[in-house]
């Protein structure tokens, strides 16, 4: 459980940090936010992989949560186009993620804690 709640916490940094990158464009303080919220992001996932969830699960869901909430809120925030492209895309994305983890919800977490005891 608690490498999830390390990983949500990676997305959600990593989604900050690059949503006040755009932001900065703007008010340069906002530079401050990505360096620290990409800081803290790679921090997170170091620990989730310390925690034993393999790279591949563990840097896709970052990745593919990463690209949806961002498309998501750059089209709330800052008003970028939400085309029913970038919808089939997130689609896709969302796909990608659930075939690519589904061994690994499959087989539970018991191998997760296990691997972390190492």
């Amino acid at each position: 459980m608690t490498a999830w709640l390390l990983l949500i916490g990676a997305i959600l940094t990593e989604v900050t940090a690059t949503l006040s990158l755009r932001g900065a464009l703007d008010h340069p303080a906002l530079y401050a936010v990505v360096v620290v919220g990409y800081t803290v992001s790679f921090g997170f996932l170091a620990l989730v992989l310390r925690q034993g969830m393999g790279l591949g699960i563990a840097y896709g869901i970052w990745a593919a949560c990463g690209v949806v909430l961002t498309a998501l809120l750059s089209a709330v925030l800052f008003g970028e186009a939400f085309t029913l492209m970038k919808a089939s895309g997130i689609v896709l994305i969302a796909a990608g993620l659930v075939s690519a983890c589904a061994s690994f919800w499959m087989r539970g977490s018991s191998r997760l804690s296990a691997r972390a005891t190492r």
